[in-house]
């Protein structure tokens, strides 16, 4: 078993709790390290009169181990943003291609809600199964498949189909390794540059797929062997960094009682799952929904070439990297609630502005300034969820919740 338990339990001589449990007037607790996660406890606090233990909070850097896995989960969201930034780029060329309308088009982002609603519903499963390690070969392994699928340019329909399994994949990914970050100390930061490196993914790609095109006169679908050969990389990092991540370490530190509670199950039950899940149906409806179509809207409303409307997506994008990273340490200052409230207040304004004032210069300024205070929105519901819930539900609870934010992307 870890050395550091990941469950905000504490765990007394006759009593297991997912709260501190109070203590006499004569108890000395002795805090070693705060964390911004009101649900979870201190890095070792100890009670001298009760004799309280409560298990450790790791940290991206203790033990050691945890540099490497940070890393290749920075690596997995980098691509993860690089597949959903890519959209937005390539659907005038998969449209023209095929000699599609917008509705057939917008199938790309339907496809995938599949992949992550299987994903939700079997995330906690295989967790308990093949534990981080299984994830970290399976979900990138269903990306690669994909990716190769459609790189061979095949019918518009396989593309469609295969992309569920790209859903499938990104699903796994989003649901473990938030999971797994909101299991150490300095949550907000962390996720702050988790979803960062995905923004930074989703700025890339929107640039490298464009250049492709219209500079080297490639077909859209050369894009994807990139996608393939980067997500391959994946595979080996990740499995290297999780590989002692067993189903049955995961089982132990996660289930008290060494069984399966159907946690999938116990998290649809809780309010704050379908809350936080109806928050992100909107906003990755937002979110998608602009990084996909902004491209299409600057060439046919505001005219703009087919390069530098491209990259109004890269602009996008990355304000919504910036904003992550920047507004990751602002937001834990006033709180996840009030910080949420005044980025959407303020997101309003640019995007009203990106809709009513005609230029694309100023369009493509407001949209960029709109993905910046956007960004964090995402991570902030992922540390609202880990600090509401206790931590075994945390894959079952932010896996749902994530498949119904993909859904948006959808609609």
């Amino acid at each position: 078993m870890a050395a550091a338990k990941t469950t905000s339990a504490v765990e007394a001589p006759t009593a297991h709790t997912n709260h501190p449990t109070s203590t006499s007037s004569n108890d000395v607790s002795i805090p070693l390290e705060d964390r911004s996660t009101s649900n979870q406890t201190p890095l070792g606090t100890y009670s001298q009169g009760t004799g309280l233990t409560v298990a450790a909070l790791e940290r991206w850097d203790r033990p050691r181990i945890n540099r490497y896995r940070l890393a290749a989960i920075f690596f997995a969201f980098l691509n993860f943003g690089m597949n959903d930034g890519s959209y937005g780029a390539l659907v005038p060329y998969i449209e023209a291609d095929y000699g599609l309308s917008y509705t057939v088009t917008s199938l790309v982002f339907l496809s995938p809600f599949a992949g992550y609603t299987l994903a939700a519903v079997f995330s906690d499963r295989l967790h308990l199964f093949f534990g981080r390690r299984g994830i970290a070969l399976l979900a990138p392994s269903c990306k690669v498949v994909a990716y190769v699928v459609i790189a061979t340019h095949p019918p518009y329909p396989a593309v469609v189909a295969i992309l569920a399994l790209a859903g499938l994949g990104n699903g796994l990914v989003d649901a473990a390794w938030n999971a797994w970050i909101g299991t150490l100390a300095h949550t907000n930061q962390l996720l702050g540059l988790l979803h960062g490196f995905y923004g930074l993914g989703a700025t890339i790609s929107p640039l490298i797929s464009t250049t492709m095109i219209t500079k080297a006169n490639l077909g859209w679908w050369t894009f994807f062997w990139l996608m393939a050969g980067s997500v391959a990389v994946e595979i080996f990092s990740g499995s290297a960094a999780f590989w002692s991540e067993t189903g049955a370490k995961y089982t132990d530190v996660n289930r008290a009682d060494g069984e399966d509670k159907g946690m999938t199950r116990q998290a649809l039950r809780q309010k704050v799952t379908w809350i936080c899940a109806v928050f992100l149906l909107c906003y990755v409806g937002l979110e998608v929904s602009l990084g996909g179509w902004v491209v299409n809207f600057m060439i046919h409303v505001r005219k703009g070439e087919p390069f530098s409307s491209g990259m109004t997506a890269t602009g996008f994008w990355l304000g919504i990297t910036v904003g992550r990273v920047v507004l990751g340490f602002v937001t834990p200052k006033f709180g996840e609630r009030l910080a949420v409230s005044v980025y959407l207040l303020i997101s309003v304004g640019f995007e009203l502005i990106f809709w009513l004032v005609p230029q694309f210069i100023v369009s493509a300024v407001a949209v960029s300034l709109l993905g910046f205070f956007i960004g964090p929105i995402f991570p902030s519901t992922v540390i609202a969820v880990t600090k509401l819930l206790p931590s075994e539900m945390h894959v079952a609870a932010i896996g749902f919740s994530a498949a119904i934010g993909g859904g948006g992307a959808a609609v």
